[in-house]
């Protein structure tokens, strides 16, 4: 029953879906708990997949056909993801752009992302994430909207999965005393933590070998952990450590790169 209770948490804290009442007064609360529902976060990346998938099918069959029809499914299912989570993950991008694009000390750079207002990198870096993931999203429609949802879906999952990497593998760091991620965490999660979170991913990926072809699963295998690698390598370096900003960078990242991997894969099934 605990791990009933550290995924319930996952999706209190992860995402807007109401967890109120007598099953919030269940489920409880402690900071041992806090930790323990990290590695649920792919977990919650099926909550919002099928949501998001569910929008994007219905938009498809519902909406008369036109070039703009997978536009609009792409649009439809992005909004509703976001209003899912809350733009939980998109601020966390805006807000390392903001702390990381002009190349300032890492005390100036922590206190740039924990500054609610948005400067031109966030805005600039925010904007072409979102018209670049719809333009993948609506490429993905038009060449098979049932395949498109299995791909959203398995996306969804396994692009949690490279920010759980991170907490696995690599120090947190923050302001004194104003750190979320490390007041929640407390200390770096452990390889148990990341074997949990991959048993919430493998389901997904036998989702997206039913949609794609094996090398095209494998593709996207590969780019997940190359983004999870990539990014670390990048905070380490200019950070020297995580912070809650760059597991939500992370998470749009490898979301992006997996539906252009996706598109590509669908696009070329046969050569692959």
């Amino acid at each position: 029953m605990s791990l009933v209770r550290h995924f319930l948490l996952a999706v209190q804290f992860f995402s807007r879906i109401p967890i109120t009442g007598r099953l919030a007064a269940w489920v409880g609360y402690s900071p041992a708990m806090q930790r323990a529902c990290a590695a649920h976060l792919p977990g919650v990346g099926w909550l919002v997949g099928v949501w998001a998938a569910l929008w994007l099918g219905a938009s498809a069959w519902l909406l008369a056909p036109s070039p703009w029809m997978p536009w609009l499914a792409a649009c439809l299912s992005t909004a509703a993801t976001v209003l899912l989570t809350g733009f939980f993950h998109e601020d966390g991008l805006a807000d390392v752009a903001d702390g990381l694009g002009g190349f300032v000390p890492v005390q100036r750079a922590l206190e740039i992302m924990k500054d609610s207002r948005l400067g031109s990198y966030g805005v600039l870096t925010l904007t072409l994430t979102l018209l670049t993931k719809l333009g993948a999203l609506a490429l993905l429609v038009q060449q098979s909207p049932a395949q498109s949802c299995a791909v959203v879906l398995g996306v969804h999952v396994l692009s949690r999965l490279a920010p759980l990497a991170l907490m696995c593998s690599t120090a947190h760091v923050g302001l004194n005393g104003q750190s979320k991620t490390v007041d929640m965490l407390g200390q770096q999660l452990q390889g148990k933590d990341f074997f949990t979170g991959l048993l919430w991913a493998l389901p997904a990926a036998a989702l997206l070998a039913s949609a794609l072809t094996p090398v095209g699963l494998a593709l996207l295998l590969v780019v997940c952990a190359v983004v999870a690698w990539q990014m670390r390598a990048l905070f380490v370096r200019r950070l020297g450590g995580i912070t809650g900003d760059c597991l939500g960078a992370t998470q749009q990242v490898a979301e992006l790169a997996l539906l252009l991997a996706a598109g590509v894969a669908l696009l070329h099934g046969s050569a692959l």
